[in-house]
């Protein structure tokens, strides 16, 4: 894997989403994360699927739906400051309302 990607486990463990990378994975194998990028959206399949900076990602965490902007790929999983610098919150993904009051 070049060093502009990374597998979607790892960083959905790095960004701290997930306590473990076997629960990242599971996740990833139960269809539960969708990818977008350039316009194509799709559910990943696999956890060694590789993300880069820019992707956007979808998924339910916590009973939420949680859509993000991968910005950086990161190099450890480092404290909760560090992690929340690899990606960026977007609006609500298509086709889902955001939660009423």
């Amino acid at each position: 894997m070049s060093e502009d990607a990374c597998r979607i486990d790892v960083w959905l463990w790095r960004a701290r989403f997930f306590k473990t990378r076997a629960l990242a994975a599971l996740a990833v194998e139960e269809g539960r994360i969708r990818v977008s990028r350039g316009g194509q959206e799709s559910r990943l399949d696999k956890p060694s699927r590789a993300v880069r900076p820019g992707d956007g990602l979808v998924f339910v965490l916590g009973g939420r739906v949680t859509a993000v902007r991968i910005e950086a790929l990161g190099a450890r999983r480092g404290p909760a400051v560090e992690a929340r610098a690899l990606y960026a919150a977007m609006d609500s993904p298509r086709g889902v309302d955001p939660p009423s009051v």
